[in-house]
């Protein structure tokens, strides 16, 4: 049997040249031309102020006692992997009290773009007290249990106004199982009340007033509303 062999054929005759110029100009592709810059990469810092309201993306925290716990955090923070970046993994929680627009969710979000700021990764979360018991109330299609497990398992949570909510004996389960498994794991968390500290145990119960002296470092703020002050100047 004859074996028939063949010349190769090349792609970039003079004819296929020709074509493929012509689709090129009728796509006004000028095949000389520099290719486009590519788009820069999306840093962590905006990849974190993407998911914060846009009232705090540019928050930042000063207070003596905040930067401590920033510090802090960042130091407890792993490597998951090699040349991975440095994760928030467990570390100490803070409790910040004042009145009403006395600057801590202010604080708060701006401790989270320190860590970013700092090369730390963080997976975090943030929501109201009344917010969290309004997800978590049971009804038809949803997962109450499995979305507190996510809530109480995540590296950082904030829990703003916590005590804002109308107490019962329902939202002091809620608080103190949230409460007590990120007490158990070392889980920072930041919280945020317009309660005093003297108010906590008549508030939320033994339980979560007890697990929140230990775990976290308090902060008092001044008594003085800035939003307000803000608006008068």
């Amino acid at each position: 049997m004859r074996t028939r062999t063949r010349e190769p054929q090349t792609l970039a005759n003079e004819g296929t040249l020709d074509r493929m110029a012509r689709i090129l100009a009728a796509r006004n592709i000028d095949p000389a031309a520099e290719p486009p810059d590519e788009p820069e990469p999306f840093s962590p810092l905006d990849a974190l102020s993407v998911g914060m309201p846009p009232r705090y993306r540019a928050a930042i925290a000063d207070h003596p006692l905040v930067l401590a716990w920033v510090r802090e955090v960042a130091e407890a923070a792993v490597v998951p992997s090699r040349g991975a970046r440095r994760q928030v993994a467990t570390g100490p929680s803070l409790l910040m009290a004042g009145v009403v627009g006395a600057g801590k969710t202010h604080q708060a979000y701006g401790a989270v773009r320190l860590l970013v700021q700092g090369g730390v990764g963080v997976r975090w979360r943030a929501t109201t007290a009344a917010d969290l018991y309004a997800d978590l109330r049971p009804r038809p299609g949803v997962d109450s249990e499995r979305e507190l497990a996510a809530v109480s398992r995540c590296p950082l949570l904030i829990i703003d106004d916590l005590g804002a909510a109308k107490a019962s004996e329902w939202t002091e389960e809620i608080t103190y199982r949230l409460i007590n498994r990120r007490y158990n794991y070392e889980l920072p968390t930041l919280i945020t009340t317009n309660l005093r500290i003297s108010d906590f145990r008549a508030y939320l119960g033994d339980r979560v007033a007890s697990r929140l002296a230990q775990m976290t470092t308090r902060v008092e703020f001044e008594d003085v509303d800035r939003r307000r002050y803000r608006a008068a100047a």
